[in-house]
């Protein structure tokens, strides 16, 4: 395992007839990209589903998988400069990683309309990311209480603590 994985944790959301679902997916998942989009699109749902992964409170991933539609979303393209997801999430999305002296200004990277048809529009989405006080955790916590699964997503997290 990479040391992505040491601190992290990934749950996956999907709606169920018209309920949202929620589960931790194994630990294998917060450090290898292939992984987790295989773990998503193995689940149910009638809108694909959605894995987030929060590394160590640094950043959160997440991928949507519809069918063959695999969307993704990394809160900061700076982490590919020390970790393994995030580096494989700016590789799949065709950027270039950040050099040392990139790390100044945090920004997202991938698809901004990820959340969209779910409610989610793309400023709100800014407007939660450009928070650079917020931690991974709670700017997961912001989109899952605006898409309306945070408390299955909660749940999904409490079965996840040691």
């Amino acid at each position: 395992m990479g040391r992505d994985s040491e601190e992290s944790v990934a749950v996956v959301v999907y709606r169920e007839d018209g309920t949202w679902q929620s589960g931790v997916l194994p630990e294998a998942v917060t450090d290898d990209l292939d992984a987790l989009v295989g773990v998503a699109r193995q689940q149910p749902g009638e809108n694909g589903a959605i894995a987030l992964v929060n590394v160590a409170d640094e950043f959160f991933v997440a991928v949507r998988v519809r069918r063959d539609d695999v969307r993704m979303l990394l809160s900061d393209v700076t982490a590919a400069v020390a970790w393994d997801l995030a580096r494989q999430v700016v590789g799949r999305l065709g950027l270039d990683a950040p050099g040392e002296d990139d790390l100044e200004d945090v920004w997202p990277a991938g698809d901004m309309s990820i959340f969209a048809d779910l409610g989610l529009d793309e400023m709100e989405l800014g407007a939660v990311l450009a928070d650079v006080d917020a931690y991974a955790d709670e700017m997961l916590l912001a989109v899952a209480s605006r898409l309306g699964f945070a408390d299955v997503y909660d749940r999904a997290l409490e079965a996840a603590a040691p």
